[in-house]
């Protein structure tokens, strides 16, 4: 009973980062399911698989509430484990856009919760960063983009949904933040010691904000322009950087971290997808299928990952 205890307490609030890379996932099949002209048979497999996963992981967080109230304050005061907080809001904004094509009432109501809890959200960690007395540098590692990147990802759905002007609010607090935020990141792993190696996968994150930015800016804007483009070949760019890393990587002991590696590739394979949609150009149908290939052997790969190491109790432990 008491390891079943000690182990609900060191659940941790970055498992709903499974849930954005399935959530990520989906939306990516679903995508490539379209442009490409085929019957939507999987995409609807895997939201619904993925909605089940957010629920499970939301109670058993929410039990941790109830009964490990103590160790989700901590988590809330944690100055790395703060930023995965949004996850959760990011997570019902994922399912929103997942639902989109086949409940519209339910997209709504999840991004209409989402949407709000991610202001929250955002709120909350900004004033930390403001009002702390016990953040320093090397603090600062990649994963504190994930309030941001949550920000611009509204518009996705929001737009469809006839929210264009709250869209647009979203939009704006993450693409001005997104560069300040940046370029703290790029001091922080220059000028001082390495990130630890359980946070080494965020890296990773850097892809998203431009690749969503990208994503919600063309859903904005309604067409293809150069500041479009500039977001797309950015969040390219920083594709190319972390495969350049791929050794590193590569060594790594698992971490439920790994679960960084998910989301931004399916973010940049959307923006791919949707690129050859609007250029009909086939160089991007190429990198978009090489993008989303990888992807799935990702996917594929933290799963299994994934359920060894709950299987084997390596993760919910203590640190």
């Amino acid at each position: 009973m008491e390891q079943a205890q000690s182990r609900l307490a060191n659940f941790p609030v970055s498992f709903f980062s499974s849930v954005m890379g399935m959530a990520g996932f989906s939306i990516a099949i679903s995508k490539a399911e379209l442009i490409y002209h085929l019957k939507p048979q999987l995409s609807p497999i895997f939201s619904v698989l993925t909605l089940i996963l957010f629920l499970v992981i939301l109670v058993i967080y929410s039990l941790k509430l109830l009964k490990e109230k103590e160790a989700v304050i901590q988590e809330l005061h944690h100055p790395i484990k703060i930023s995965f907080f949004p996850t959760v809001s990011i997570s019902l904004l994922l399912l929103s856009i997942c639902m989109l094509h086949n409940n519209v009432d339910l997209a709504k109501t999840l991004w209409l919760i989402g949407s709000s809890l991610h202001l929250i959200f955002t709120l909350y960690v900004m004033n930390a960063w403001i009002n702390h007395d016990y953040f320093n540098i090397n603090h600062m590692n990649p994963a504190w983009f994930i309030p941001i990147v949550g920000n611009i990802l509204v518009p996705i759905a929001g737009v469809p949904l006839g929210y264009s002007d709250v869209s647009w609010f979203f939009f704006s607090i993450g693409i001005i933040f997104w560069p300040v935020l940046l370029t703290i990141i790029y001091y922080r792993v220059i000028f001082h010691p390495a990130l630890p190696e359980k946070l080494v996968p965020t890296f990773f994150i850097l892809i998203a904000p431009p690749a969503v930015g990208f994503l919600s800016y063309v859903q904005l804007n309604g067409d293809l322009d150069n500041f479009a483009r500039v977001l797309y070949f950015a969040s390219l760019f920083f594709t190319l950087l972390v495969f350049t890393q791929f050794r590193k990587f590569s060594k790594l002991k698992f971490f439920l971290s790994w679960w960084a590696y998910s989301f931004p590739l399916a973010a940049v394979s959307l923006a791919t997808m949707l690129m050859y949609q609007k250029t009909q150009n086939d160089v991007y149908s190429v990198i978009a299928m090489m993008l989303l290939s990888i992807l799935t052997l990702f996917i594929t790969l933290l799963v299994f990952k994934t359920v060894k190491a709950i299987v084997g109790k390596q993760i919910c432990i203590a640190e």
